[in-house]
């Protein structure tokens, strides 16, 4: 298989199957070199085609609060009294830096994440 560009899914696929045959090819071997240059192809094509958007912030709070057992009470520290935990939770207010910086730092989540934007529920 020559390396081609990588326009469509068909030759995405070609090319994922030609690096299961290349995988665990000798460092510094031609083998390995056609490997890199295909990892960086699909890379590239899947980052344009198949882009995943980043997590909603709220959404993100709310599912690391799910994974360690927490309590809106236990936000109460990095957001604010209980109805600013509320307001903040049911999106009638907004995350601000100091509430990004705790959260950062009190739940792990990345200050990419709590600050990007937060995507309305429709209603209904």
């Amino acid at each position: 298989m020559s390396i081609r560009p990588i326009r469509n899914d068909d030759d995405h696929r070609r090319a994922m199957l030609e690096i299961e045959r290349l995988w665990g090819a000798q460092e510094g071997s031609p083998r390995a070199e056609r490997l890199e240059i295909l990892v960086t192809l699909v890379h590239a094509y899947e980052a344009e085609h198949h882009a995943i958007d980043p997590p909603d912030p709220i959404e993100a709070i709310r599912f690391r609060m799910e994974q360690q057992g927490l309590t809106r009470r236990d936000l109460e520290p990095m957001i604010g009294g209980r109805s600013r935990v509320s307001e903040v939770l049911n999106r009638r207010r907004p995350l601000t830096l100091p509430m990004i910086r705790r959260l950062r730092r009190g739940l792990g989540i990345s200050a990419d994440v709590l600050v990007g934007e937060e995507r309305r529920k429709a209603a209904g």
